[in-house]
């Protein structure tokens, strides 16, 4: 039986579920979830055993099982835990009648979950007792692309706060960077039911701080089985805007990009990274409004992951404009000049669920964890420990999302006559973009979200001028400022 090293155990004792996302060698994805039932050493200690027979006790209570149940793909993640003496269950919270035993995966439904054996061994390099998991049968060399405790709320304390509005008006700017919010998180009538309804209700809310509240709002709601539904099977879905909506003084203060290479002090900086992190929450409720509704098929963990990324995407967007809030008082978000570049990618992609993938998820971020590291460095030259946090969660975030975008790529690519992912992929981005893929690379972080060298390196876009396309620059926009010196 081949064993996966997870963590040394003391690192999950943080929390009591984790989620994980594990890829074989052959590009097949598996979404785990790990319980630890036991809260502490101390609660099960019986003092005619050792010290290590009680470890070992509580050892025996750690599970891991698919972390979506098998009927209708029901995320587990908050299942109730029901102990008996013969063992424990996980319920699901959505459906109330789907339990599933532990250790087995049975069901009293019939139905079966996939779990798998958990080992804990004392490390070889360092000897510490390490959780280990026993690996798909299907596969080989299955290695950890992800691991993520699991909340029953969402952890607002990894929010920064937003800048406070009441401050902007006795700024020295003739206008705020961000209209006063005059809508609730949630609305007073055509409350939305279910995510696709909440996907472009947030698509069409201008003000930024409440977008970002209603992000997390609609991902807690999915979470937690509050929704009808995903809503992306039914024929009355609704249908995304071509272009999420802003608040007036941003669009006044949308410019080229190419006029914004010069600009380069850290407000700068963190004014236009905090403005791509915008675009990207819209981005991540974008591909399930726009394509779920054409892909029916696409399972509950594809909805799974982008609700998970529109939320990293709104906590980055609050820890920016809190560091440019500290940094700068007096340059709110809104501004300064801001581009909408990312959102020209999109444009081009419209159409396609595999050039979305490819174009935004594996070209725009996966450039992201090229330059975000020079980016860090720049903070730390300047001193600003702050921004170096924020920017380290930022970093870590991405690699996940460019996992994501890897998974649902090589889905498509399997479910479109089980196409090779590497030649679509360069096909796609020779359709769409222009100029090279630039680099330097950050190959083990790329090759951590699943893009081997031969995805990307000697690949140029050829994406000819058309009269109904913007054209799209040959390198992300992230490159043009994370490489930018920090006064």
């Amino acid at each position: 039986m081949a064993l996966l090293r997870i963590a040394p155990f003391r690192h999950l004792l943080s929390h009591l579920r984790f989620l994980m996302t594990i890829r074989s060698q052959e590009g097949i994805y598996r979404g785990l979830i790990l319980f630890r039932l036991s809260p502490s050493v101390t609660a099960i200690k019986n003092e005619r055993f050792t010290e290590r027979e009680n470890l070992k006790a509580v050892y025996r209570q750690i599970y891991v099982m698919e972390s979506t149940c098998p009927h209708l793909g029901a995320d587990m993640s908050h299942a109730d835990i029901e102990e008996y003496d013969s063992g424990a269950v996980a319920v699901s919270k959505i459906l109330r009648r789907y339990d599933f035993d532990l250790r087995t995966g049975k069901s009293e439904t019939g139905l079966h979950t996939c779990t798998y054996h958990v080992e804990v061994n004392a490390d070889p390099l360092d000897n510490l007792d390490t959780v280990y998991v026993e690996t798909p049968k299907v596969g080989t060399n299955w290695r950890l692309v992800e691991l993520r405790p699991c909340f029953c709320s969402l952890p607002l304390s990894e929010f920064a706060d937003p800048p406070p509005l009441k401050n902007t008006a006795s700024l020295p700017v003739t206008s705020s960077s961000i209209e006063s919010m005059e809508e609730a998180v949630v609305p007073t009538t055509d409350v939305p039911t279910t995510l696709m309804q909440w996907a472009v209700l947030i698509l069409n809310t201008p003000n930024p701080i409440l977008k970002v509240q209603r992000t997390r709002h609609a991902v807690q709601l999915f979470r937690t089985g509050k929704l009808a539904s995903i809503g992306h099977k039914s024929p009355n879905a609704p249908r995304p805007p071509d272009t999420p909506l802003r608040d007036a003084q941003y669009e006044r203060n949308t410019v080229d990009p190419v006029k914004m290479k010069s600009r380069k002090s850290r407000a700068v900086m963190l004014h236009a990274l905090a403005n791509i992190e915008q675009w990207a929450i819209d981005l991540a409720w974008d591909i399930m409004a726009r394509f779920g509704p054409k892909h029916p098929d696409l399972p509950p963990a594809f909805f799974s992951d982008f609700t998970k990324m529109a939320l990293d995407e709104s906590k980055h967007f609050t820890l920016l404009t809190s560091r440019l809030a500290a940094t700068s008082p007096t340059t709110p978000y809104g501004s300064l000049p801001v581009h909408a570049a990312l959102w020209e990618s999109a444009a081009v992609t419209a159409n396609s669920l595999r050039a979305r993938l490819a174009i935004i998820h594996l070209v725009h971020e996966a450039r992201g964890l090229d330059v975000n590291p020079g980016t860090i460095e720049r903070f730390r030259k300047a001193g600003d420990d702050e921004s170096i946090k924020a920017m380290e969660i930022i970093h870590a975030d991405e690699v996940t999302h460019v996992t994501a975008g890897h998974r649902w790529f090589t889905w498509i690519c399997e479910n479109n006559g089980n196409v090779d992912p590497i030649k679509t992929f360069r096909e796609e981005v020779r359709n769409g973009w222009r100029g090279d893929i630039k680099g330097p690379f950050n190959a083990d972080d790329r090759e951590k979200a699943g893009l081997s060298k031969e995805f990307y390196e000697n690949l140029r876009g050829e994406m000819d001028n058309q009269p109904s396309r913007k054209p799209i620059a040959s390198e992300s926009i992230e490159a043009r400022f994370m490489f930018s010196t920090i006064p």
